[in-house]
């Protein structure tokens, strides 16, 4: 069974969503026409004014660009998570109608980065565990027939750490707050690393709207509070080594 890694790709997003947003903004205070304002905005960069937008915490107009991401080598655990953000749209791969690997290379799995921390000898031990799983998992979908009926019942022995792969949307202000939460270094360790690709696609495709996204700490002090981990210094370096690299 092998072990997979997340992995992130920005698969659609709005064309030109720069152009766009800013559209929707000018929109609410100008008289002009909506072909005027239209060619107004594409004769000018939009980086500025839209700096500005996110300053007055106008942010309505965001909501007109949308982002949609390919996600996989990820676990159902991680989907629990991710499919808390309801203002979103989801579509998963579904372990009724598809089977999960086979009795030679099983299905694919997670390993817990700390876990790898202690050791070969224990990593060794939680691949046999899940090489454990793929048996029953394998032998009741064996023994409850085949296709979707087999499928949704053998799943019930499946662990957390089996992958999944899934397209996820969202318009522009959601991701803003999803990387606000998920970016910061209190989050999951493995919905932080898909985050971080996440805000590294998403400021390449529009870096006026995502300039300043990020955890917290991007734009003020930390609102952990006591919870705080006291790596702002390190999660803004990184930050910025991320807008640099686009």
């Amino acid at each position: 069974m092998p072990q997979v890694q997340p992995k992130v790709k920005l698969i659609r997003y709005t064309p030109a969503p720069e152009e766009l947003v800013a559209l929707a903004a000018k929109l609410c205070y100008s008289a002009s026409d909506l072909s005027d304002l239209d060619e107004g905005i594409a004769q000018k960069d939009q980086s500025k004014y839209l700096n500005r937008l996110m300053e007055m915490g106008h942010l309505s107009p965001v909501e007109h660009a949308s982002f949609t991401f390919g996600i996989e080598g990820v676990s159902r655990s991680l989907l629990a998570q991710i499919t808390r953000h309801r203002i979103a749209s989801f579509s998963v791969q579904s372990q009724r109608y598809v089977a999960l690997g086979d009795d030679e290379t099983g299905f694919d799995y997670i390993v817990p980065p700390a876990i790898d921390a202690l050791g070969e000898e224990d990593a060794a031990e939680y691949r046999r565990q899940m090489d454990t799983i793929n048996e029953w998992y394998q032998a009741w979908r064996k023994k409850l027939g085949t296709g979707e009926k087999s499928n949704e019942d053998a799943r019930f022995v499946l662990p957390n750490a089996s992958a999944t792969r899934m397209l996820v949307t969202m318009n522009a202000r959601e991701l803003q707050h999803f990387l606000s939460l998920r970016c910061c270094s209190r989050a999951q360790w493995e919905i932080r690393a898909v985050a971080w690709q996440m805000l590294a696609l998403a400021h390449e495709a529009a870096p006026a709207l995502f300039e300043n996204a990020g955890p917290g700490c991007l734009r003020g002090p930390c609102p952990e509070g006591k919870k705080c981990c006291g790596k702002a210094a390190e999660v803004r370096e990184r930050a910025q080594a991320l807008k640099h690299q686009n």
